[in-house]
């Protein structure tokens, strides 16, 4: 058993928590909201969340972060993206011993380009080998009902990954490690910025072929840059590649899918943003992750489109005509 500090108590951070607890581990979820932490301590629930699910009444919730960080040996940030680095130098000097310090958040950083294993360690101070992230497939209702599904956990140090594997091993949840932390990351924030491509494709009605051709053609983008950023190529076939690509550009739970399904429907980006409960990390990633493609001299037009759709107010009916009115060129060798 370990001690593990959750924090963030959001949809991921709630699933993540269940899957800790049921894999035996001392688990307290740090959450911003008082009502919230009274909920899952009294009737081990997180409706606004996860309605209508159990949560294993092992879960400790707070809002004290010195409590829930005091002696854990995995730290767990769940919290926004964007977020992240204000929320470590608050909390650098209750982070102490040598825990395990793990990412499940999805994005780049706006202004810095950095991946959020870079700000972990610049901003957090942390070792990189006691840094891991975690992406994979797995859609946050999905986890918090336990079931089945698999995800990749990553770090530079093997046997911090595998502390990690075994730390999250259950019989519904099957995670695999590697050390290629980068090709994980860009895995996990490029995803998000090709579903809100897809979304907006189905909020117009376009069908099968055409969602196909911007997944297949994202996961081309997303190879593209992860390699140029050091990535090993066979990621974006795995879990935290491909299949989390499926998963969120398919999903009707995916939140960037949902963004941008709307958005296709007609809805601005505020009048989204108005009604969306919880973050897409997409809509503040896909103007860095196009930034840093273009810092390393990778093409991603479909990113491109959605920057200017997301930021520069271009209707989304324009990004399909964009990208198929692009010089033709061979397939293979071209990713």
């Amino acid at each position: 058993m370990a001690k593990v500090a959750v924090m963030g108590g959001g949809s991921f951070g709630t699933a993540i928590a269940v899957v800790f607890a049921d894999s035996g581990q001392d688990v307290s979820l740090w959450t911003l909201e008082a009502d919230a932490a009274a909920e899952i301590n009294a009737s081990h629930t997180n409706e606004k969340y996860h309605p209508g699910i159990t949560l294993p009444e092992s879960i400790r919730a707070g809002t004290d972060q010195a409590e829930a960080l005091q002696g854990a040996e995995i730290v767990l940030l769940a919290v926004p993206a964007q977020t992240i680095g204000e929320n470590l130098r608050a909390w650098h000097e209750l982070i102490t011993g040598d825990p395990l310090v793990v990412s499940v958040m999805k994005g780049i950083e706006l202004g810095t380009m950095r991946r959020m294993s870079q700000v972990i360690e610049e901003d957090g101070g942390i070792r990189a080998d006691r840094i891991a992230v975690i992406s994979g497939p797995n859609l946050a209702r999905e986890v918090a009902q336990r079931q089945p599904a698999a995800t990749t956990v990553a770090s530079v140090d093997p046997n911090r990954a595998m502390q990690l594997q075994d730390a999250l091993t259950t019989d519904y949840f099957r995670p695999y490690f590697t050390t290629d932390v980068v090709g994980t990351e860009i895995g996990g924030s490029v995803k998000n910025v090709v579903a809100l491509a897809n979304g907006m494709a189905v909020g117009q009605g376009f069908g099968e072929n055409a969602q196909s051709s911007l997944i297949t053609r994202g996961l081309a983008e997303m190879s593209r840059l992860g390699e140029a950023l050091g990535a090993n190529p066979l990621t974006f076939l795995g879990l935290a590649g491909m299949g989390d690509l499926i998963a969120t550009c398919t999903s009707p739970l995916s939140r960037n899918r949902t963004f941008g399904e709307n958005l296709g429907k007609g809805l601005s980006v505020e009048e989204t943003i108005a009604i969306t409960n919880q973050t897409a990390e997409g809509v503040k990633s896909c103007e860095p992750i196009v930034a840093l493609a273009k810092a390393h001299g990778v093409e991603m037009p479909i990113a491109e489109q959605v920057v200017n759709v997301v930021k520069n107010g271009m209707p989304p009916s324009k990004i399909l005509s964009a990208l198929m009115s692009r010089a033709t060129k061979p397939e293979q060798g071209q990713l």
